[in-house]
């Protein structure tokens, strides 16, 4: 660890794998309710469970990436962080809106509309906190170095703080609604989070491998421009039937072929590096986390998002357990594996050790990624039956869940085996080291 300003992003990773955790917890209890329809039907009904999976998600995430960007910048950047007090304000800001958000869904107060229903004055905390870290960031690259990775951060965090405005625009027309909640919800995703991504995935490599920066950076640009040009029309594939003219049809089809390019760009990229490189890096953890991140992100970003995002299809399939498939993996491979592998590799750092209990973090890679692959054929499997019976045969909902219950088993069981990985990966992070402390260039 080259500089001091870069131990606030520890509390931030602590904070994430916490609400990691209750977001996966949340996940198994929803998984549950569908084949225990009355479980917990008083106490915390199934829309309550959801929100909380939901946002639980998303919080954490943007934790994740918090703390990367405060472990990071002080390095591309060459100096430490404009005000670690403003950091210290802005992790107590936002871990209060999380705790206040979870205690109102809980006592059934939201606004309703999904993945947006933080109530107002917690979503002005929110604003608060993001406003509070993009000047914290700003300022700290403002006045250092500028690299190719700080500027495409910046950028995606400017985006993601930006767009998240949209949040509080709330018309009463359903069509209008949706039209600017897709500006929130698929912009944040499939548009300026993948810059984030993109940023913290080439920082990882340029440290893994050791390739020259100038190789990585001009991948760098290919993949920010197929993000930004493909991610923002792409929105158009949400647009088919919420009233918007014709023309999103030929938009969303032509910009969600285009949104796979990016992935597929990242993939190719961390794998040639690799190879390239040649280089042994001792933390094996680390670099196997960010080679699986791209190719769960293809496929479940990619692939599957690409497989119903034609209107031909998607007239069908809207709203089934397809999208709730595409939905998991490409959340997971995307992002998920993102914060997993910069936590993986910049925990030892932060704690002062060489890369440690590895083998432990390697099991959970492949317990987790089996699970998450059960869990999203398991849904595959229940989306397509759900669509053939109860879109093209006309049968009833509820006989039609009552068809692809199985699924609903196979997905819980899943669920069983990803948490599993989960608990394994947060004791291999934060739990106790098998090596002792090293004064080596990893740890310093």
């Amino acid at each position: 660890m080259k500089y001091h300003t870069q131990g606030l992003a520890f509390p931030y990773f602590v904070a994430a794998l916490a609400l990691f955790l209750v977001q996966v917890l949340a996940g198994l209890l929803a998984g549950a309710i569908y084949v225990f329809p009355n479980f917990l039907s008083e106490m915390a009904p199934f829309h309550i469970i959801r929100m909380i999976h939901t946002n639980a998600l998303l919080v954490w995430l943007l934790l994740g990436y918090f703390g990367a960007s405060y472990f990071l910048i002080p390095e591309e950047s060459e100096r430490e962080i404009h005000s670690p007090k403003l950091a210290w304000l802005q992790l107590g800001v936002f871990v209060f809106a999380a705790l206040a958000a979870v205690g109102s869904y809980l006592s059934g107060v939201h606004e309703g509309r999904e993945f947006l229903e933080q109530p107002f004055w917690v979503k002005i905390l929110m604003v608060i906190a993001f406003v509070i870290f993009i000047y914290n960031i700003t300022m700290t690259v403002l006045k250092g170095r500028k690299t190719v990775v700080s500027i495409v951060l910046l950028l995606g965090l400017w985006g993601a703080a930006i767009f998240f405005m949209f949040a509080f625009y709330n018309p009463d027309n359903l069509a209008v609604d949706k039209l600017y909640w897709w500006w929130v919800v698929h912009v944040w995703v499939e548009g300026v989070w993948e810059l984030i991504m993109a940023a913290m995935l080439a920082f990882l490599l340029i440290k893994l491998t050791g390739v020259d920066r100038e190789v990585i950076e001009k991948w760098l640009y290919v993949i920010v421009g197929f993000s930004l040009f493909s991610g923002l029309l792409g929105t158009g594939h949400h647009y088919y039937w919420i009233g918007a003219p014709e023309y999103w049809h030929w938009i969303g089809i032509i910009f969600s072929f285009l949104e796979v390019v990016p992935f597929f760009a990242m993939m190719l990229w961390a794998f040639y590096l690799v190879k390239k490189s040649g280089r042994n890096h001792p933390n094996k953890a680390a670099i196997l986390w960010s080679l699986g991140c791209p190719v769960m992100a293809f496929v479940g970003a990619g692939l599957l998002g690409l497989m119903h995002s034609f209107p031909s299809i998607n007239f069908y399939t809207h709203g089934t357990q397809l999208t709730a498939a595409h939905g998991h993996l490409a959340f997971y491979g995307a992002y998920v594996m993102l914060n997993l592998a910069f936590f993986t590799y910049a925990l030892p750092a932060l704690r002062k050790l060489q890369p440690f209990n590895q083998a432990l973090n390697i099991w959970s890679f492949w317990l987790m990624n089996a699970a998450m692959i059960g869990i999203t054929f398991a849904l595959i499997f229940a989306g397509i039956l759900q669509t053939h019976l109860q879109r093209v045969l006309e049968m009833g909902y509820m006989q039609v869940q009552s068809q692809i219950e199985l699924f609903y088993w196979l997905r819980l069981g899943s669920g069983v085996f990803f948490i599993i990985g989960a608990l394994l990966f947060i004791y291999s992070a934060l739990g106790p080291a098998r090596e002792k402390a090293l004064s080596s260039s990893y740890a310093h």
